[in-house]
């Protein structure tokens, strides 16, 4: 029986052993430093809004295509999962079609005038001239979904625990390590690293390509209609702005910022301000008109999206002896393109049980 070890509980790590688990024969343990109901900012999962807005560019986007049809069949199928289909309104600024045209912007596909996941959702569709706000140059809405993951890692979690996956805590210095740690007593056949952003530091992968990107949010109760972002502030390149709401109570998420290399885990009272001011201009609806002062604020957030430069790294490779499946580096764009993630790293997984053993 194939004795598999997941190393991480994020988004990464709990859909790679769900997935996993679905084979029947695979003896599957997760070890993780941290777990859903924790908050660390080494922990990105809790922090994320999450939502379903493509970022990959026409060549990388089978991973956010192949997960899309799943999202939304949890929505429509699975209440329990907590995620909920909701509106989407994408607008261009006016200031940024200069540097879009050029592919100079983070999100790569997300802002495209010609997008490609226009074939993605079935209600795609271009905004007319008067629907768009004031500085805008275009704008697209389409049929998405928000996830409150904090019903949603728990859900995965039980999924996870159905198929007989044990969870254990537990730190590692070095990827080898995990291959003694299934919960079998067994030495493991293959280790899944799913650790995000400690990728950079773990012994064994020590990925210097993998950088935090600082996202600062606040979670407010008043309720949104519809998602919207824009391509870009007046306050800054790296603060953005956005708005999603949560499922089933979870509460409204504005953002935020995209601070390359930054790892300060506080929140910074100025870029609240800046991120609330921005929404209620964006969306005068959130307080009926009052403003800022017309949110009622939750908490204020820091998350440390896992980025990777040269993109996510889904491979397999052996380390002292041990075969390991590395599935890392989503930055922003984790959730929605976590099951065709996690279907490579079945797919890897049985290339390398499958294969002859010199």
């Amino acid at each position: 029986m194939p004795n598999i070890v997941v190393v991480g509980a994020g988004i990464s790590g709990l859909t790679s052993a769900f997935l996993l688990s679905k084979q029947k024969g695979n003896v599957i343990t997760v070890v993780a430093k941290h777990m859903p109901g924790d908050y660390d900012i080494e922990y990105a999962s809790p922090i994320a809004g999450a939502n379903v807005l493509p970022m990959s560019t026409a060549k990388n986007s089978s991973w956010e295509r192949r997960t899309w049809p799943e999202i939304k069949r949890l929505a429509t199928e699975v209440p329990e999962a907590g995620i909920h289909l909701l509106k989407s309104r994408v607008y261009r600024r006016e200031k940024d079609l200069e540097s879009l045209r050029k592919g100079g912007y983070s999100f790569d596909g997300l802002f495209q005038e010609n997008p490609w996941y226009k074939s993605l959702f079935d209600d795609f569709r271009e905004l007319s001239d008067d629907e768009l706000p004031k500085g805008m140059a275009s704008g697209c809405e389409f049929g998405s979904a928000c996830i409150n993951v904090m019903l949603y890692m728990p859900w995965l979690v039980g999924q996870c625990r159905a198929n007989g996956v044990v969870f254990r805590r537990g730190q590692i210095k070095h990827i080898s390590e995990a291959a003694a740690l299934s919960h079998s007593g067994e030495k493991a056949d293959v280790v899944i690293n799913t650790t995000g952003l400690m990728a950079s530091r773990l012994g064994g992968v020590m990925d210097k390509n993998v950088v935090p990107v600082r996202g600062q949010v606040v979670v407010v109760r008043n309720e949104a209609p519809y998602m919207v972002t824009k391509s870009g502030t007046d306050d800054a390149a790296d603060e953005l702005c956005y708005i999603m709401m949560r499922a089933s109570g979870g509460g409204t998420i504005l953002g935020g910022t995209y601070q390359k290399g930054q790892w300060e885990s506080q929140p910074d009272p100025n870029f609240a301000m800046r991120i609330m001011r921005r929404a209620v201009e964006m969306m005068p609806e959130l307080t009926g008109g009052k403003g800022v002062e017309g949110l009622d604020v939750i908490r204020h957030g820091v998350g440390l999206r896992p980025y990777r430069e040269g993109g996510v790294r889904i491979e397999k490779e052996k380390i002292d002896g041990a075969w390991v499946v590395h599935n890392y580096g989503h930055a922003g764009w984790g959730y929605q393109g976590s099951y065709g993630c996690a279907q490579d790293v079945v797919a890897l997984v049985d290339e390398i049980l499958t294969s002859p053993r010199l």
